[in-house]
């Protein structure tokens, strides 16, 4: 069972990630952007200071965790085809290293 519990906490939630890519900053400073392109520094800044509450929160302090560990690659499929980030390799095939 306590296997099963683990599994479940490593697991990515794939609709949360495609709320982080296609969500707009609500409001502040970078109000309208995307939340996948907020800088770095600005959510460390939201972590440091408190996430806000509700989902937006959520999804931020997810966006902190995936900034803070190098793992933006698991994003870049979810972003538009247009954006030069964007790369159409599926995210479950991500390995560390892969930029």
């Amino acid at each position: 069972m306590a296997e099963e519990d683990a599994r479940k906490v490593l697991e990515p939630d794939g609709q949360m990630l495609v709320e982080i890519a296609r969500t707009r900053m609500p409001f502040g400073r970078y109000q309208g952007t995307r939340l996948i392109d907020l800088p770095e520094p600005y959510v460390v800044w939201f972590q440091q200071r408190g996430f806000p509450r509700g989902r937006l929160g959520e999804l931020l302090a997810t966006l902190y965790e995936i900034k803070a560990n190098g793992l933006e690659a698991l994003l870049a499929s979810l972003r538009e085809p247009t954006d030069p980030r964007y790369r159409p390799e599926d995210p479950r095939r991500f390995r560390e290293g892969d930029r």
